[in-house]
């Protein structure tokens, strides 16, 4: 679990550019499942886009605010829902008690791979449509996992960003380090070094894999983070998180 209903992100840079939108979306997926999105779009864009993948709550006000900020900045930026087959498509509509793993639990456990992979298609096409010629995945929590996941020569990404991400394989369920002879995008991995629920070894072990993939990657670690150090009301990490975004900046500014 990682952010609670009323997190916010942080917001470290001044706005370079005003929002042209920002607004509810609605896709569809490869089999016709309507899925929740939001997008916002800078007056003027001035890097690539980026597909946002919540944490696995699904799509909240954290993530449309964060959308805002890299819209901010130059990023047309779409975040994607991951219930729309068992929840609907209107995350506004859902119990306030969704977000409580007890009963987040079935709708978590209902996702499968083509499914998620079908949703990020969907979140790519819509971003490419409205003229983005590089869309770099950003995930948090299981979207960090996701876009790691993501980092595939299939999907076409210009690189892939992961907040503590967890990245080995769940319930055998292959993850992103048994994926990585795959992996073809450059990684940017953040982790926090107090993350109980990531363990150093596997962090070690994800590094290997894409070491020996070829996969370009790049890790840091912020010694005495937890697993959710970057969010507005965690001030006393709140520089692990400043360095955070600014690291994404940059990736997100690399020439490619």
């Amino acid at each position: 679990m990682c952010y609670d209903a009323d997190a916010a992100p942080p917001a470290f840079t001044p706005a370079l550019w005003a929002l042209a939108e920002a607004m509810p979306l609605t896709l569809t997926s490869a089999d016709g499942t309507d899925v929740a999105a939001f997008l916002a779009r800078p007056e003027f864009s001035t890097g690539p886009a980026v597909l946002l993948l919540p944490d696995n709550k699904g799509l909240s006000g954290f993530y449309r605010h964060t959308a805002a900020r890299l819209a901010e900045q130059g990023h047309p930026t779409l975040v994607l829902d991951y219930y729309g087959r068992t929840a609907g498509a209107d995350p506004d509509a859902r119990p306030a008690e969704f977000g409580e793993l007890p009963n987040l639990l079935p709708h978590l456990l209902a996702l499968t791979p083509d499914g998620l992979d079908a949703d990020l298609t969907a979140g790519l096409d819509r971003l490419r449509a409205t003229g983005a010629a590089e869309v770099v995945a950003l995930g948090f929590c299981f979207g960090g996992r996701q876009a790691f996941r993501a980092a595939g020569p299939r999907f076409g990404l210009a690189g892939a960003v992961g907040f503590y991400g967890y990245p080995d394989a769940i319930n055998g369920a292959p993850g992103p380090t048994q994926l990585a002879p795959g992996l073809t995008a450059p990684v940017l991995a953040l982790w926090g070094g107090a993350d109980e629920h990531i363990p150093r070894a596997v962090v070690d072990a994800f590094d290997t894999a894409l070491t020996a993939a070829g996969c370009p990657h790049e890790f840091v670690t912020y010694p005495g983070a937890p697993h959710n150090f970057f969010e507005l009301g965690a001030v006393e990490h709140s520089d692990a998180a400043r360095d955070a975004w600014h690291r994404l900046l940059g990736f997100l500014a690399r020439p490619r």
